[in-house]
């Protein structure tokens, strides 16, 4: 079902694969965080269960966005020294990470790689 949605096209008729996909987690809420297009950057974010049919409450707290651009520099640094370091090519990440059962958890400050089951 997940790649029959992501295959849909963008208003744009591209169609944007997002490889992260599944692997981020909001630090937050520990949702796992949506795939989108913004100003024709692809990223990700969590808006903590905000839909439009709900009004945001003042304590909740801001939604969380993650460039692809800015993730994938994060988890260059991260990775260089270890078994997942791949030239930053995001399909190989992605297929590592999947591979080793870990996540990128996501905050405000950055990102870390963590196991799946922390």
């Amino acid at each position: 079902m997940q790649a029959v949605r992501s295959a849909r096209p963008a208003g744009d008729g591209t169609t944007r694969r997002y490889r992260f996909a599944g692997l981020l987690r909001c630090g937050i809420c520990h949702r796992r965080m949506d795939a989108h297009c913004a100003n024709r950057r692809p990223g990700y974010r969590c808006r903590h269960g905000h839909t439009s049919s709900r009004q945001r409450t003042p304590d909740q707290p801001k939604s969380v966005y993650v460039r692809k651009d800015h993730l994938l520099a994060e988890l260059a640094s991260e990775l260089t020294n270890s078994v997942l370091a791949c030239d930053g090519q995001p399909e190989e990440t992605a297929r590592l990470l999947r591979e080793h059962n870990l996540i990128i958890v996501c905050n405000k400050s950055g990102s870390v790689v963590t196991s799946d089951r922390a």
